[in-house]
């Protein structure tokens, strides 16, 4: 492109030197003949009247006295009557430039130039036109090239930051060049790497979050089939293999609730459901894993306690907060749900050493924990509560109380022997 715009440039300047060059040309060498034979006809119209002047005074009329009447270079010849003719300076060889006036008394003056000054001058005048023409094309391809470079180098720049972008780098530069169109296309793949990078994002994210929350009921669907095999009680096998099958369908919950969020993580299908069934089902399924680790999980609070949410993100919300306490916490599980105004509470503590005081609220970021673990499982958990209008909270550090807050419904009309009190221990 750059050499492109170089010759055309220079091409466009050669043409309109060509045509007014030659035009030039043409008028100037016209313009300097002409005011050389003005020249030579006012000279000699000038000496045949000083001629005049001296004849009618009588006056003698020589070489010597017409000699500073003629310019220097030129050659004038005085015709009398009777009398030889008198000649002023020497005659020129070669083409002259003539010019002959006739006096009152008979007289005639001829004064010649060589046209070889004419010549000379006209030379002076297309050296300066050449110059200026050559000064002329030197300023076009400097200018050429200057906008070639403010043309190409933009160019060249955007093709890298393109190639950039398919090699899977979507950093947006920023760039501008002064240049309005050139700018449209940088602001098109600064727009175009900031969504490649969001995309990138959401994708990493989502592996992320999918690797993290299908770790823990994969486990556990692996030890409810551990436990199949290892007893021989088509009871304790059958109560098993339900028990698997519902953490099969939890698991495609999961799965779609990653693939929901992925798209839009503000898009909750909350519904009004039973929370102490969800606890109830997280405890349940949680208790395996405490009881290889030596320690006990429990659940109180009121029953039939009605909330507004996703009963699978519930789960998940739960389950991180379980899965946390059992790699991070000590002792006993507690998992406890409560009615605050038109808020349902479910509240998840141990006896371990709690959350460092340097963490704070920022547990909930991604990649911060308080050990050697990703640190997506909190911050994917509050994500979840937040996407079905809930919260998630540290309320004390140590030691450690995570509160899960939704909104509540009115309860069902509870039946006989279901109007309150504590729901019994699971250990």
């Amino acid at each position: 492109m750059r050499r492109r715009l170089i010759t055309s440039t220079l091409a466009v300047v050669l043409v309109v030197i060509a045509v007014f060059g030659l035009s030039l040309v043409i008028v100037e060498t016209r313009t300097i003949t002409n005011s050389a034979q003005e020249r030579v006809d006012s000279e000699a119209v000038r000496l045949v009247s000083i001629v005049d002047s001296r004849l009618i005074a009588e006056e003698q009329i020589t070489s010597e006295i017409l000699r500073d009447q003629v310019e220097e270079g030129r050659y004038a010849v005085v015709r009398l009557r009777h009398r030889a003719p008198i000649e002023i300076g020497d005659k020129p060889r070669g083409d002259v430039i003539k010019a002959t006036e006739r006096g009152e008394a008979g007289e005639s003056v001829t004064v010649e130039e060589p046209r070889s000054e004419v010549t000379r001058e006209v030379g002076r005048t297309l050296m300066i036109i050449g110059l200026v023409a050559l000064l002329a094309i030197i300023a076009a391809a400097l200018l050429a090239i200057r906008q070639g470079n403010r043309l190409a180098a933009p160019l060249t720049d955007l093709a890298e930051t393109a190639e950039r972008l398919g090699s899977g780098d979507p950093r947006p530069r920023h760039k501008r060049y002064g240049v309005p169109e050139l700018d449209r296309i940088a602001e098109v793949l600064d727009g175009s790497a900031e969504r490649i990078a969001r995309m990138l994002t959401a994708e990493r994210r989502l592996a992320a979050d999918a690797s993290h929350q299908l770790r823990t009921p994969l486990t556990a669907l692996s030890m409810r089939l551990e436990e199949i095999t290892l007893t021989g009680d088509i009871d304790t096998v059958q109560e098993e293999a339900n028990i698997a099958i519902n953490q099969v369908e939890r698991l495609t919950a999961v799965v779609e609730r990653l693939l929901t969020n992925s798209r839009d993580p503000r898009n909750g299908s909350a519904v009004p459901f039973e929370l102490d069934e969800v606890v109830k089902q997280q405890v349940e399924e949680w208790l395996p894993a405490y009881r290889g680790a030596g320690r006990a999980i429990v659940r109180s609070g009121p029953r039939h306690l009605r909330a507004v949410g996703t009963p699978g993100a519930v789960a998940q919300v739960l389950a991180a907060l379980i899965e946390n306490s059992l790699m991070h916490g000590g002792g006993t599980v507690a998992l406890r749900t409560r009615a605050v105004g038109n808020q349902a509470v479910v509240e998840v503590t141990d006896e371990g050493p709690g959350v460092p005081p340097d963490l704070g609220a920022r547990i909930f970021e991604r990649t911060i924990s308080g050990r050697n673990s990703t640190g997506i499982g909190l911050a994917v958990a509050r994500d979840l509560a937040e996407a079905d209008g809930g919260r998630l909270e540290l309320l004390q550090g140590k030691p450690p109380v995570f509160a899960l807050f939704l909104s509540r419904t009115r309860p069902r009309k509870p039946t006989t022997g279901e109007d309150g009190g504590e729901t019994p221990t699971v250990r």
